[in-house]
């Protein structure tokens, strides 16, 4: 399972397939399943006559709320500005980088006491403690694991998170293209009019004894090899 992730609030609802009206109440459902923490938004008629009067855990749901289905206006022109902690969490939740993850539960904490986000559920899964956020304004909610965080690191992952703020996510260096490019052979064209190098620098050296240039091997104590590929 992922330390965290993002699930989008559905546009119509997942059992029946009706899409949801503005201003419509839906109910969310959190489902527990092998793959992780997995999101299912419902319309009450739905929620009336097949999960309302059954206990979650008989219909595989382990906690559940409503919400109001609200059409997001449209966003505005984008302005050249440092990270939001908003954008900047997430954004480090699409990289899934496990280095992130206590920089991820940092800004979830500062989102929620701006009120930004709002813990809808607490779990605990295979012993660690796990906060689920939701956007209000979005319908996004946001699965935070708790990294249990030591007094002596916090202070390093806050300068992590100022850090990142500023500059944003570093990016991975590219490996600079060779410049090298293989001898192109045309239909018909022997490979032998593209001949080693080496063989090229034994002819060189063939023509150069030849023209008393330089001395013959043997005739010397040291002699010069063409040099290898």
């Amino acid at each position: 399972m992922n330390d965290w992730n993002i699930q989008s609030r559905a546009h119509a609802c997942q059992s029946c397939e009706k899409h949801f009206s503005d201003k419509e109440t839906f109910h969310t459902l959190l489902l527990d399943e092998r793959a992780g923490l997995r999101r299912m938004d419902i319309c009450p008629t739905c929620w009336d006559s097949k999960y309302k009067n059954e206990s979650g855990h008989e219909k595989g749901f382990i906690s559940y709320w409503h919400s109001v289905y609200e059409i997001a206006p449209p966003p505005p022109p984008e302005a050249i500005q440092k990270e939001s902690a908003e954008t900047l969490l997430r954004k480090l939740m699409e990289v899934n980088d496990p280095r992130y993850s206590a920089t991820c539960y940092i800004l979830a904490v500062m989102l929620e006491r701006k009120r930004i986000l709002k813990v809808k559920e607490q779990l605990k899964r295979d012993g660690r403690r796990i906060f689920i956020y939701e956007h209000p304004k979005s319908g996004d909610f946001f699965t935070i694991t708790d990294p249990d965080l030591q007094l002596d690191q916090l202070e390093q992952v806050q300068t992590d998170v100022a850090d990142l703020l500023e500059n944003g996510i570093p990016q991975p260096e590219i490996p600079a293209a060779s410049n090298y490019q293989e001898p192109i052979v045309t239909e018909g064209e022997s490979s032998e009019a593209f001949p080693l190098i080496s063989e090229c620098g034994c002819e060189a050296t063939e023509a150069r004894v030849e023209a008393g240039e330089i001395e013959a091997p043997g005739e010397t104590e040291h002699v010069l090899e063409p040099n290898p590929v």
